[in-house]
């Protein structure tokens, strides 16, 4: 039997509407997914911290002794001259006064110093007359052994007696210098404090301290006049445009650190990025609970500022910076984005798109930065790999770039 076109051609269409419905039934879609370009180029691995400037040296001016330091003749800020500005006055305390026992002790200890000079004077006296004995038979010995009628021996005797005369004035001399020391000490225990009106100028009893070098008064202890002790510090001088910096690092990142590594230093408040040289990492680590209460081993190390004083403006003593120390750095490195690889059979791989389809692939890493790892091999440039792979991600899955559906 002879079938009518028209049937046929419904029935083609009939089946043509089956087959669209069960491939679009059957069909997977593409899962959108990131993409990135595997590139090469300069890449570098970098340790960050915060720090904080330091003046490289301070100079600290304390009291050379005790007594009461006058107030300030320099205010903060001030700048300074090496042994010409006046940057602190001390006047050296005043006797204090005496109770009635220690005055009695005193006195008594002055009346004995006066006796004991009238007896060294009375020495003096008698050796003076002792020498001059000494000279008269001196010279008569001399005299006869001249005229044949006395001895050499005389004469011998004579000159050893007045070398004896002459030592024993002598001493005698100097006990009398000792006694008057002795009564001059006794009677300085007697002196009473002086009352000076207020205002009094700094005369000669004063000590004038002056600047240590040129700089710049950093900090005042002692602003208004008060009692200091020796050692007292009185204030500190520096150089503001001597600048370093000081970087709490983990022992673990400090040991990674070359010699004069590079840092870049952020956040410091100005608009550029200055430069900063490692100079030397301290010796001895300490231990510091971290926020999370975890014990670790921090270090500081210090870096020298490349940077121009002019440069950066405003930078003082005390400041918060952001340090990214130079680890490792390469030219010419191929990389990938951290985001993109995973931990596959204890090694990473990730997903390369290829034809629009998702290949798991194997990679070899070398060093991490912040966002990008280097390969050392796995990948060739100009690859598609994807970011941030999720689970509907697998071997042959249809992907496409979400930027294209944007």
């Amino acid at each position: 039997m002879k079938v009518p076109a028209r049937n046929i051609i419904l029935i083609g269409l009939g089946a043509a509407l089956a087959g669209g419905l069960i491939y679009t039934a059957f069909r997977t879609e593409p899962v959108p997914v990131d993409l990135h370009i595997v590139t090469s180029g300069p890449m570098q691995v970098t340790v960050n911290a915060d720090g904080k400037t330091r003046i490289r040296d301070i100079y600290e001016v304390a009291a050379p002794l005790t007594g009461t330091a006058l107030r300030s003749p320099v205010e903060v800020g001030e700048r300074v001259v090496r042994g010409e500005t006046v940057v602190a006055i001390v006047e050296p305390t005043a006797p204090s006064l005496l109770d009635t026992r220690s005055r009695v002790q005193a006195e008594a200890a002055v009346r004995e110093a006066q006796a004991a000079r009238a007896q060294a004077e009375s020495g003096l006296r008698k050796a003076d007359e002792d020498l001059n004995y000494a000279e008269t038979q001196f010279e008569r010995a001399q005299t006869l052994v001249e005229r044949g009628v006395a001895t050499f021996t005389r004469l011998e005797d004579a000159t050893q007696q007045l070398a004896i005369a002459r030592a024993a004035r002598d001493a005698a001399a100097s006990g009398l210098a000792m006694a008057d020391g002795a009564l001059e000490r006794a009677r300085a225990a007697l002196i009473a404090p002086a009352v000076d009106g207020p205002g009094a100028p700094a005369g000669e009893c004063c000590v004038q301290i002056h600047a240590p070098i040129d700089g710049m008064v950093l900090e005042i202890d002692v602003i208004s006049e008060r009692p200091v002790t020796i050692g007292t510090r009185l204030l500190s001088v520096g150089r503001p445009d001597d600048l370093e910096i000081v970087a709490d690092l983990l022992s673990s990142d400090a040991v990674r650190l070359q010699p004069s590594a590079r840092a870049m230093v952020e956040r410091w408040g100005g608009g550029a990025t200055l430069e900063a040289r490692l100079r030397k990492v301290e010796p001895v680590a300490r231990t510091k609970v971290s926020a999370l209460g975890i014990e670790e081993q921090r270090v500081d190390a210090r870096f020298d500022i490349l940077t121009a004083a002019e440069d950066r403006a405003g930078l003082g003593e005390g400041f918060a910076v952001f340090l990214r120390i130079v680890e490792w750095q390469a030219e010419d490195a191929l990389q990938v984005p951290l985001s993109a690889l995973f931990r596959r059979d204890g090694g990473w791989a990730v997903f390369a798109v290829e034809n629009a389809t998702a290949k798991l692939t194997p990679v070899e890493i070398g060093r991490r930065g912040e966002t990008t790892a280097e390969v050392l091999d796995g990948l060739e440039p100009g690859l598609a790999v994807v970011t941030h792979p999720s689970d509907r991600i697998g071997e042959g899955t249809a992907v496409v770039d979400r930027a294209t559906l944007e």
